[in-house]
């Protein structure tokens, strides 16, 4: 497998405050690695810096081989960005969505036509896409925003906090559209979460931060040996408490 992300010592600082350690991590094409931590670990600092938001103090790291300090516009080609607090124009129509940020994209019209189908194929809307994204519910828009996300297929896409605020079933629906693309597209998946049960049920691997730093990195199964764990949540305390 290729590496989509390569990421070399990075480090961050705002201030007094040291929001990221010297944190090197690589993730393959294909793979779902999942930052575990609580409010305040650094992870929504370390996914600007890898979309390029934020300027990292030192380290660098590599998507697709370009850096996000030297080449950030080939980076920004290459990856796709989904916050915490995403949302969509709700004067407008899903599929008029779609087809808005596929024209960003894409010049040729065949080109938006297949960006688009695959939006709707990952979205799942169905007739509710001739909808305005105004009368859509959270989870709809979650949804709608996941697919504009992957439907132009990222050589990395990251998400932050991405099912947050939403119900188990639609939690399931964004997870298992996740693995799904991974898996068909070759598209790695970086997400940040402090739902441990997301992590263990989406994530090839992951790691679990404090304070900007890496406590430890593995498969589920990996950190739940490493801390003679039951649960990715006992994991999760025990790594913290122990820090």
């Amino acid at each position: 497998m290729k590496i989509a992300l390569d990421v070399q010592h990075l480090a961050k600082s705002y201030g007094q405050k040291q929001a990221v350690r010297d944190v090197s991590f690589q993730i393959q094409e294909g793979e779902i690695f999942g930052l575990m931590g609580m409010n305040g670990a650094g992870k929504t600092t370390m996914l600007r810096m890898l979309a390029t938001l934020l300027k990292p103090d030192s380290g660098d790291a590599l998507i697709a081989g370009h850096s996000i300090v030297k080449e950030p516009d080939q980076v920004r080609a290459q990856i796709s960005y989904l916050p915490d607090e995403a949302g969509a124009y709700r004067s407008m129509t899903g599929m008029n969505y779609l087809k808005f940020i596929a024209g960003l994209y894409f010049k040729e019209e065949s080109q938006c036509k297949e960006c688009v189908a695959l939006g709707e194929k990952i979205c799942g809307l169905g007739d509710a896409l001739m909808q305005k994204i105004q009368t859509y519910s959270r989870g709809m828009t979650r949804k709608l925003v996941l697919a504009r996300t992957v439907m132009t297929k990222p050589r990395l896409a990251i998400l932050d906090e991405p099912t947050s605020g939403l119900d188990v079933l639609n939690s399931l629906d964004i997870r298992k559209t996740i693995r799904n693309c991974a898996k068909e597209y070759g598209t790695a998946f970086l997400l940040s979460s402090h739902h441990m049960q997301e992590v263990s049920t989406t994530a090839d691997r992951g790691a679990i931060m404090k304070e900007g730093v890496f406590l430890a990195e593995g498969t589920p199964a990996e950190l739940l040996e490493q801390y003679q764990a039951a649960t990715l949540e006992e994991a999760f305390e025990k790594a913290v408490r122990n820090a």
